[in-house]
C-alpha cells in the first residue's frame, strides 16, 4: 500500500527542505529588486506633520509665519519654508493569489505567474518597511506590522504550497478600514468575487491597486491543431483538433475580462496594471510603488 506523501515523514522532510532552500532565494530576489528602486528613486516622501527635515521650498501666500525658516531666507531676497516629511505610518495589505492557475508558465525561460507575484509583493514589502510603513498579508490574515520579523513572516507565508482550487478569490474582509491594498493575480476566476471585494473595500475607505499577471502565451494563444486544454488541477479538460479556430473567441474573452477589471478600478478609485512574466519585474515594481501614493 502506498503511503500518502502528505503524512510520510520522508515526504514531509523533502518538502520542508525544498521550502527552506527556496525561502532565502525569494527574499534575496525581492530585496535585490527593491534595492534597485531605492538606488534610482527617492521613494514616496511626502510633506506633512513630522519631525524629520526634508527640504526647503519657496514660501507661498497663506503659509503661516512660524513655518518660515528665517536663517535660510536671510541668504537672499526670497523667503523659504522648512518642509518636514510626512511621517504618519500607513497600512498596506496584500492579497497574492496562491491558486493553482498561478503555477502556470508557458516556457522554461520565464517564471511562473505565482513566482513573479510573490517577488513583486515581497519587494513592495521591503520598500514599505524601509519607509516605516506597516504591511500585512490578507491571504493568511496576517495583520499589518513593520520590521524585519514581519518581512520574514510574510516571506514564509508566500512560500506555502499552492492552494487546491484552480482560481483564487480576494479577501477584503480582513482589510483594516482606511488602509491601502495590493491585489496580485491573473484574475482568471469568476469576476463577481473580485467586484464584491473591491466594492466592500471601497465602502470601508480602502484604496489600492490590481496587478494582473499573465504569461505571454495567455496573451498570444500560440496553439493550433490537436491540443488538450485543462486547468492546472485537471478538474476541467477539453480536447480539440482545431485549436487555432478558438483563438479569436479566446482573445475576445480575455480583452473583455481586462476591460472589466479596468472599468471596476475606475469605478472604485483603484489602479490597474497588466504585467507579463517575459518582461522584467522592475518596471511593475516601480509602478506599484508609486501607485500607492494615489491610494491616499
Amino acid at each position: 500500500m502506498n503511503q500518502d506523501p502528505a503524512i510520510n515523514p520522508a515526504g514531509l522532510r523533502h518538502r520542508a527542505e525544498a521550502h527552506a532552500s527556496a525561502f532565502p532565494a525569494l527574499l534575496a530576489e525581492a530585496e535585490h529588486l527593491a534595492a534597485t528602486v531605492l538606488l534610482g528613486d527617492h521613494g514616496r516622501r511626502r510633506a506633512g506633520m513630522g519631525d524629520e527635515f526634508w527640504q526647503y521650498r519657496p514660501a507661498e501666500n497663506g503659509d503661516p509665519q512660524r513655518t518660515i525658516d528665517w536663517r535660510r531666507s536671510a541668504r537672499g531676497d526670497e523667503q523659504f519654508v522648512r518642509q518636514r516629511e510626512w511621517q504618519a505610518a500607513q497600512s498596506v495589505m496584500f492579497w497574492v493569489d496562491d491558486a493553482l492557475s498561478m503555477t502556470f508558465t508557458g516556457g522554461d525561460d520565464r517564471p511562473t505567474k505565482g513566482h513573479r507575484a510573490r517577488v513583486l509583493a515581497l519587494a513592495l514589502c521591503v520598500l514599505l518597511n524601509r519607509g516605516g510603513e506597516r504591511f500585512g498579508l490578507a491571504n493568511r490574515g496576517t495583520p499589518p506590522r513593520r520590521g524585519e520579523a514581519q518581512l520574514t513572516r510574510i516571506a514564509g507565508h508566500l512560500m506555502a504550497p499552492a492552494g487546491e482550487s484552480d482560481y483564487g478569490t480576494p479577501n477584503a474582509r480582513v482589510l483594516p478600514s482606511g488602509s491601502r491594498a495590493v491585489f496580485i493575480s491573473d484574475f482568471f476566476g469568476p469576476q463577481e468575487p473580485v467586484t464584491d471585494a473591491l466594492t466592500r473595500a471601497t465602502d470601508h475607505g480602502v484604496k489600492g491597486t490590481l496587478i494582473q499577471i499573465l504569461d505571454p502565451d495567455e496573451e498570444a494563444f500560440p496553439y493550433d491543431g490537436r491540443t488538450v486544454f485543462e486547468t492546472m488541477s485537471g478538474a476541467t479538460r477539453f480536447e480539440t483538433l482545431k485549436a487555432g479556430s478558438l483563438k479569436e473567441a479566446y482573445l475576445h474573452r480575455l480583452a473583455k475580462r481586462k476591460a472589466a477589471l479596468q472599468d471596476l478600478c475606475r469605478a472604485t478609485g483603484w489602479r490597474y496594471l497588466c504585467h507579463h512574466t517575459d518582461t522584467g519585474a522592475l518596471k511593475a515594481l516601480m509602478w506599484a510603488y508609486r501607485a500607492l501614493d494615489h491610494a491616499q
